[in-house]
């Protein structure tokens, strides 16, 4: 048995909503939806060293101002090891530093993503033995995207998000654009304009027909930056919304024809190309270590 690692380097992986039905407005104001969350080939990087000082500290390496900084107590990742100390079992604190490159309020998931690898990572550098769906519980307390990220398969999720069941799309390149628009998902959700009604899908026609963005077309009204964007991308393949926003993206069957798409817009820092994972790779890393 390997020892517990002192550091440890994992991946926290972007998301794309390859659609999103919203089916239903409770009556405690939360939607109901059906969407297929799946994994791209972008990620942030977290680094995980135990410490001797009963802290947690979060700090970013790779911020160009101090305005991209989130603060301790607003960060996802600092609110997700608060959420597992009182289950911690090892007396160690834990210093965690998080290199950005999935763009925020940009519909990708990253902090979702971030809280989610490091529920995973601290519960087993903490010997919480706390289980995928504890974990999930507890992830969902922060974000509705992060039981997906914690489970770590592409799935079909409904209620608001938190039901999931794994499926395998088809996992194609993709061409993703992130205009220079910054949206609030509260703002999207509070829309009078926004659908609310859209029929239930079963899981099977989801898979083979797909289906649409009901958040899309509020959006593209609020932000031309969008609207641009998606009317670009089309030319060259179905244009969509990722989540609420602000990144679109259009898949392609191989690479080479992604980034003959990609090399074509004009703003080169605002588009990227990705490939389609249906697996969650901070959860190889780990099961690569025996604790």
């Amino acid at each position: 048995m390997k020892q517990t690692p002192t550091t440890l380097s994992v991946p926290a992986p972007a998301k794309l909503n390859l659609f999103l039905h919203i089916t239903n407005q409770r009556s405690d104001g939360y939607h109901e939806l059906q969407t297929i969350f799946q994994f791209i080939d972008l990620s942030d990087t977290l680094e995980f060293t135990l410490t001797d000082t009963d802290e947690i500290r979060v700090t970013q390496q790779n911020a160009h101002s101090t305005s991209e900084i989130i603060e301790e107590k607003d960060n996802l990742i600092y609110k997700a090891a608060t959420a597992l100390l009182p289950y911690r079992q090892a007396p160690q604190g834990i210093r965690i530093k998080y290199e950005k490159r999935i763009p925020s309020g940009a519909g990708l998931g990253g902090g979702s993503s971030d809280a989610a690898t490091t529920l995973l990572v601290l519960n087993e550098l903490w010997q919480c033995q706390q289980s995928l769906e504890q974990l999930r519980a507890i992830g969902l307390k922060l974000g509705a995207d992060v039981p997906v990220f914690v489970n770590g398969t592409a799935a079909f999720a409904e209620g608001v998000g938190e039901h999931l069941t794994p499926v395998s799309p088809n996992t194609p390149w993709y061409v993703v654009i992130k205009p220079n628009a910054h949206i609030s998902t509260a703002e999207i959700f509070s829309h009078p304009d926004l659908t609310r009604n859209t029929p239930t899908l079963k899981i099977s026609a989801a898979l083979e027909h797909g289906g649409h963005n009901d958040c899309e077309n509020v959006v593209r009204a609020l932000y031309s930056e969008v609207d641009q964007a998606l009317k670009w991308l089309a030319k060259f393949s179905p244009s969509k919304l990722t989540g609420t926003g602000a990144c679109v993206f259009a898949e392609f069957p191989t690479e080479s024809e992604a980034l003959a798409v990609a090399q074509q817009y004009a703003d080169s820092t605002a588009i990227f190309v990705a490939k389609g994972m249906n697996d969650n790779p901070a959860h190889r890393v780990l099961q690569e270590l025996t604790f």
